[in-house]
């Protein structure tokens, strides 16, 4: 395809060049000055051809609409030839140049190349072009990308060298099919990329577009709208303007929509002329917007210079970066061709100009008192174009002469080489060149093109005119505009709006409808956050912080615990503290009592059962405080060990009793005795307890962890979890079966001296059966809940079982005072308890119903192996004297029921 692409062209090239060339080379080139290296320039000195039409061949040399700017730009190019001419950068060697007019004309920029590469009048077809010697070594131009794609095509199949100035089509950069193209500007994609950064950074993203439909207007678009995605712009409209047919028509069709439009921002991808005509339509109805101007009109001192143009509202734009060229502005002042030079564009421009018979919007208002139109001169085009937007034909040509230079090996006196080379050598040393002009450094990259970046400008009101500043800049390797916010005076002082829908506040994201710049604004959920206006989405707070639903901030967690100086904790200190002095208490009045004998026999047993609570009070002191895995698992093994190892004891005291109780035949009794082994029963059931936690601890351990509190806001509540549920489970289960089974056991064989343990026992069962549904359901509670039911387990047990016992010793410490002589052996019906009190002494004593006070640890229960050995006798008058009380209570009844009959 790029064979026969490039074949057409030729072809078309060939047709023109035969048909042309016959009239002279002054039909087709405007001006020409000789030298030993001649440099072609297309430059666009008119904007159109007369009577262009459909089906109908042109006549091109009839080209109408004279563009300052364009003539400018020439001129320019010719200045710095000259310059480098008078400066000696060649020694020995003239630069000389020979300029086409395209007149923005894609088949006339070709029949210019054709006619600038004819040898002898012909252009040549060559099967290797390489080799081919034409008269121009290199060429300069064009401005518009509509008339530079086609000559390109054919100057790259010549590979003679071609250096843009304004041409920025991304299409250009394409080293496959334009071999020879170079520009000392950026291509399209970077002033894509920089007008929608602009837009971005004035938070405008509800636009309209409007673009032309020729290779310059087509490739913008198409580059822009990759990058407005990017920044998240919308296009309200899209409008496309033809080059050629009924742009008047279109431009009003245009005009309407922008007016109806919403969209505050419109970017125009146009050249000058269409501007024109778009501006003329809204000044009409004093229609105004925010405009962005592509490097096409960015600078026009026409539209400037508009009637009305402050109507239309503010414009900012893109331009490539500008300069001052050394003594140009003394140039356009004293404007006349060179030396042996032909310039038909200065002569045309002067008639206009200073050629009182023909009048125009450039006619001078001195021009009727002008003698000779070609020997005036004036300061008008300083005026009317700004000449900075030049400073790009000053780079070009030297990047051309730097490349002349180092082809023809000149030093500072000569030049070597051979000034009629291949115009292809010039193309592999452009490649490579790297020149420092007025202080900057210039180089291509691999794709032609430089990357220096764009000026940002803005046109601000002056009078009845517009002016343009440089208010900002874009430079490709930052990737951003740069903009001064202080030198932007806007037309209502304040930032103009341009969106769909109002900007989310911080605490919200984006609730995106079908257009992606259209959306509502929803609160961020908890634990997510937006501190920055107009998020799309909300951010996940940090570890360690939290936030509420809307929040434009995270904070951190509050982290509660059991902490010490809480009431709930001072409580529980206190309780432990009065429950531990108690035990203490207890072991220091058992052991001043040692030889009562309703302390005597069960001390050992007695002992444990309070080292057993004070673990267990020990495990609640645990809870308190910041947990962590040692505490949480120390926690629950010393209350499991603990209170297992005193409900042991209690269950050892129950049996006990159970077995007394049972059989009343001594000889069955010597049997059940056998299972009668206390310190065994309670080793056994201690260390199944002990299995169970180790098991637990081992397999899946308690830990600590930290969830949300449910009532308290921004608050984790730091617990000890429980690890496996089947651990915990087990360890509370086989509490509660023991307690079952001693209060089984003491149930029944209930009597008085039973009575401490069923009530311990229920308390116990009891207040577990009570704090399991709240454990389960209340999970910040749950410590609150154990400790209280580790409490009450304990002090059930001190009250029902050692309470009694402190009283009755400090009791029978008081009645001692009165003596009494020593009775024969008698068995104490409260304590069950073999004792010597004579029944006088009995009945000196107050009548005090003992059995009130006999609890468990009042039993007869003599733990030592040889000291249960008691008689047959004492064990039968025991059992008698049961009997009989049993009896006689029978008695009673009845006789009351026969009474009642």
């Amino acid at each position: 395809m790029r064979s026969l692409s490039c074949l057409l062209v030729l072809e078309v090239a060939v047709m023109l060049g035969f048909q042309l060339h016959g009239s002279g080379t002054e039909s087709i080139c405007g001006a020409y000055a000789p030298g030993d290296i001649i440099i072609g320039i297309l430059s666009s000195v008119h904007t159109g051809i007369k009577d262009l039409q459909p089906w109908v061949l042109p006549d091109t040399s009839d080209c109408i609409n004279f563009d300052l700017l364009t003539f400018v730009l020439s001129l320019a190019s010719i200045h710095t030839i000259e310059m480098i001419n008078d400066s000696g950068f060649l020694p020995g060697i003239q630069l000389g140049y020979l300029m086409c007019d395209p007149c923005a004309y894609a088949t006339k920029a070709v029949q210019c190349v054709a006619d600038m590469l004819a040898v002898n009048g012909s252009l040549r077809v060559l099967s290797d072009f390489s080799k081919f010697i034409p008269p121009v070594k290199a060429f300069l131009g064009e401005r518009y990308t509509e008339t530079s794609i086609p000559a390109a095509k054919l100057i790259s199949l010549y590979k003679i060298p071609q250096v843009a100035c304004t041409s920025s089509a991304a299409a250009l950069s394409d080293k496959l099919r334009y071999t020879s193209f170079f520009r000392v500007i950026p291509s399209n994609i970077y002033q894509a990329q920089a007008l929608a950064k602009l837009m971005r950074h004035f938070n405008w993203d509800w636009i309209g577009v409007v673009s032309l439909d020729d290779d310059y207007g087509k490739d913008l678009y198409e580059n822009f709208v990759p990058h407005a995605e990017k920044e998240r712009l919308c296009f309200e409209f899209h409008e496309v303007i033809p080059n050629y047919n009924n742009v008047e028509q279109h431009i009003k069709e245009v005009a309407d929509i922008i007016r109806t439009s919403t969209a505050k921002v419109v970017v125009l991808f146009l050249r000058i002329q269409q501007v024109q005509m778009l501006f003329e339509e809204m000044i009409k109805t004093n229609t105004s917007r925010i405009w962005i101007a592509s490097n096409a009109w960015s600078m026009s001192r026409l539209l400037m210079k508009m009637k009305g143009i402050n109507k239309v509202g503010d414009i900012l734009g893109t331009t490539f970066i500008t300069g001052k060229i050394p003594g140009f502005e003394d140039y356009l002042q004293n404007l006349r061709p060179g030396p042996g030079a032909r310039n038909d564009f200065i002569r045309e421009y002067k008639q206009m100009r200073f050629n009182c018979s023909q009048q125009s919007q450039y006619t001078s208002p001195l021009a009727c008192n002008v003698t000779d139109p070609q020997e005036a001169n004036d300061d008008y085009l300083l005026h009317a174009v700004d000449v900075t937007e030049a400073y790009s034909q000053r780079v070009a040509v030297y990047a051309v002469a730097h490349a002349i230079k180092t082809l023809l090996q000149c030093n500072d006196t000569a030049c070597s080489g051979d000034t009629n080379f291949k115009p292809c050598e010039l193309v592999d040393i452009l490649r490579k060149v790297n020149f420092t002009l007025d202080n900057q450094t210039f180089s291509f990259n691999e794709n032609g093109d430089f990357e220096n970046g764009y000026d940002v400008m803005m046109w601000k009101q002056k009078g009845d005119e517009k002016v343009c500043e440089v208010v900002g800049k874009f430079l490709i390797k930052n990737g951003d505009v740069e903009i001064c916010e202080h030198n932007i005076p806007w037309t209502n002082t304040t930032v103009p709006w341009s969106r769909c829908s109002n900007p989310c506040p911080p605490g919200t994201e984006k609730n995106i409808s079908r257009i992606s710049c259209c959306y509502n604004c929803t609160n961020c959920i908890e634990g997510f956050y937006s501190n920055e206006t107009d998020q799309d989405t909300c951010k996940q707070c940090p570890e360690g912080s939290w936030s509420l639903s809307g929040s434009r901030e995270c904070q951190k967690w509050n982290i509660w615990f059991l902490d010490w100086s809480a009431a709930y904790s001072i409580v529980v200190m206190i309780g432990t503290v009065v429950g531990a002095l108690l035990l203490v208490f207890s072991v220091i009045l058992y052991i001043l009592h040692r030889e009562k004998p309703i302390i005597k026999d069960i001390l050992v047993i007695s002992c444990l059962m309070k080292f057993g609570l004070m673990v267990s009070f020990g495990g609640v002191i645990l809870f308190l405080g910041s947990p962590n895995i040692h505490l949480c698992r120390a926690q629950q093994t010393m209350y499991g060990l603990g209170f297992t190892l005193c409900v042991s004891c209690i269950l050892v005291k129950a049996l006990h009793i159970f077995l007394e109780l049972k059989s009343s035949n001594p000889t069955k009794q010597r049997q059940l005795r056998k299972f009668d082994q206390p310190f065994i029963i309670i080793g056994i059931l201690t260390a199944i307890q002990a299995l169970i936690c180790i098991f637990w601890m081992v397999f899946d351990p308690v830990d600590v962890e930290e969830k949300q509190s449910k009532t308290q806001l921004l608050t984790l509540n730091r617990l000890c979890s429980q690890g496996s549920m089947y651990g915990f489970g087990a360890m509370h289960v086989y509490i509660a079966l023991l307690a079952v089974l001693c209060f089984g056991l003491a149930f029944k064989g209930r009597d008085d001296e039973t009575d401490p343990i069923v009530f311990s026992m229920l308390i116990h069962l009891f207040a577990w059966l009570c704090f399991i549904p709240v454990y389960i359901s209340q999970y910040e509670s749950r410590p609150i809940v154990q400790i209280s039911g580790i409490m009450v387990s304990n002090y059930g047990v001190i009250f029902c079982h050692f309470a009694p016992k402190w009283f009755k010793i400090l009791s029978e410490k008081t009645l001692e005072t009165v003596k009494t002589p020593v009775a024969p052996l008698t068995i104490d019906s409260d304590s069950g308890v073999i004792s010597n009190f004579t029944r006088g002494s009995r009945e000196s004593i107050p009548s005090i119903p003992q059995s009130r006070f006999s609890f468990a640890e009042s039993q007869p229960s003599n733990w030592d192996i040889n000291s249960l050995q008691l008689s047959e006798a004492s064990i039968a008058s025991f059992r008698r004297q049961r009997q009989r009380r049993w009896r006689s209570r029978s008695l009673r009844s009845r006789s009351r029921t026969l009474r009642s009959l």
